[in-house]
């Protein structure tokens, strides 16, 4: 980390807007069909304008808004100019895909854009200073709204996270860290960063922003070979053909008609109030501790430091060496400083398990529901990827383990075996067989073995 950036932080002073380009140098639910598999079960509907004649259109394909016209008709905040775009303006279009989705939008679910139009507009300094840094189009920042509706808790079906939508392998190429305690793609600062450096390499890729949208959709490789397959560098084009996927082909025609209503939203019947700029102070805190615990020794509601801490996936402040930089509210940074020393370290509490041998007409809810957990949960500790459980499997559940206090778990490695583990935690290679229900001494890297009792 460099040592501007420490030292800044050390400071415990306002960090909002400004530390964006210090970023730079690094590196309920609301869906629209987007990037990640997010469900397209809001379809807009067919139904053309000329049928309701109380929505606003423009009349003419709009020349794209330069950066200091996009949100001329509300209150804006004040800051420095956004730099001069490096990459061509994205072209929005009006075609009868765009005018469907904004008429679905002002519509079908006219509440839920509102919601996700004053949650964008609380961090829209912030994404937009990151994106003028990169010379990014102004415009581009409203791929989050698409994919999020800029919420850092969103998770799709298919397991895309946080308010740009990151899969897992996506985010790491990116820099963006999850393990047990952080799942960095629910950042708004660091995912942004990742989302604005992801979208210029897919723009230096196919030199076209619908393009390059379609693949933050679709993935780079989808596209590819739908260029291939038609021959023809034009979206449009490939969106007539079966190459593309709906979800992807509705894609750029949805980003095109936020975009007319995020620059605009007064015209089309949304509400463009100023909302309270997303501004937090950091402050070290050298050892795991529950945001619980900090807000009972601070007076900081917990709810205000899961706010600020979305990345934090259990509420838990990781054992970082160096410390971990925990967000609180302007002002609170000096009380947390001096709160640390009474800080209660946080300790894990250890799972106490037992067997259970599945028995006929069984199911992993059934189970579930029997021992109080979850049926990920005992996904989990079984090591189950689907549903399909057969009879006379044992299982671990809930439930205190005979004659023992303790359970310790092992993460298998590239290269371990049974002989090697067991003989590093010296016990026998039969027992943990037994310990973990192992038939063959076959073992994968990644799977969680029980060491002890």
């Amino acid at each position: 980390m460099p040592d501007n950036r420490r030292k800044r932080r050390r400071s415990g002073r306002n960090v909002g807007v400004s530390r964006a380009a210090v970023v730079l140098g690094l590196c309920g639910f609301f869906f629209f069909p987007g990037h990640g598999g997010a469900s397209d079960r809001h379809a807009p509907p067919s139904a053309s304008s000329q049928n309701n004649p109380g929505l606003v259109f423009f009349p003419a394909p709009p020349s794209p808004p330069s950066p200091q016209k996009s949100t001329a008709d509300r209150k804006t905040q004040e800051g420095s100019p956004p730099a001069e775009p490096l990459y061509d303006e994205i072209s929005v279009i009006l075609n009868p895909a765009v005018k469907r989705n904004v008429e679905y939008f002002q519509t079908a679910i006219h509440d839920r854009f509102q919601r996700a139009l004053d949650r964008f507009y609380t961090y829209e300094p912030l994404v937009e200073e990151i994106f003028a840094e990169l010379g990014l189009p102004h415009d581009l920042m409203y791929v989050s709204l698409v994919e999020s509706g800029f919420n850092p808790m969103a998770y799709s079906r298919a397991r895309a996270s946080g308010p740009w939508q990151f899969m897992k392998s996506t985010g790491w190429m990116y820099g963006l860290k999850v393990n047990w305690y952080v799942d960095e793609r629910r950042d708004p600062m660091k995912s942004t960063v990742a989302a604005a450096h992801h979208l210029r390499d897919l723009y230096d890729q196919f030199g076209s922003w619908p393009l390059a949208l379609a693949a933050y959709n679709a993935g780079a490789g989808k596209i590819s070979r739908a260029i291939r397959k038609t021959g023809t560098r034009d979206f449009w084009k490939i969106a007539r053909t079966r190459y593309i996927r709906r979800e992807t082909r509705q894609y750029v025609p949805k980003f095109m008609a936020t975009t007319m209503i995020a620059s605009n939203p007064t015209r089309f019947g949304f509400d463009a109030s100023a909302q309270a700029v997303h501004q937090y102070e950091e402050v070290r805190i050298d050892k795991s501790v529950h945001l619980r615990s900090l807000a009972k020794e601070t007076g900081i509601p917990f709810e205000e430091l899961r706010r600020l801490n979305p990345e934090l996936r259990r509420s838990v402040i990781p054992p970082d060496k160096g410390g971990y930089y925990v967000k609180v509210p302007v002002g609170t940074g000096p009380s947390v400083k001096r709160a640390q020393s009474r800080l209660k370290p946080w300790v894990p509490t250890q799972p106490q398990l037992t067997w259970y041998r599945v028995r006929r007409g069984d199911s992993l809810s059934v189970i579930a529901h029997r021992f109080g957990m979850s049926v990920r949960t005992l996904k989990r500790l079984n090591d189950l990827s689907g549903n399909l459980i057969r009879v006379g499997k044992r299982l671990r559940v809930s439930g205190k383990i005979p004659g023992s206090e303790e359970v310790r778990w092992y993460r298998v490695r590239r290269g371990d075996s049974l002989w090697s583990i067991a003989k590093r935690f010296r016990v026998s290679v039969r027992k943990l067989k037994t310990l973990n229900d192992l038939r063959s001494s076959l073992i994968r890297a990644g799977r969680m073995l029980m060491i002890s009792p």
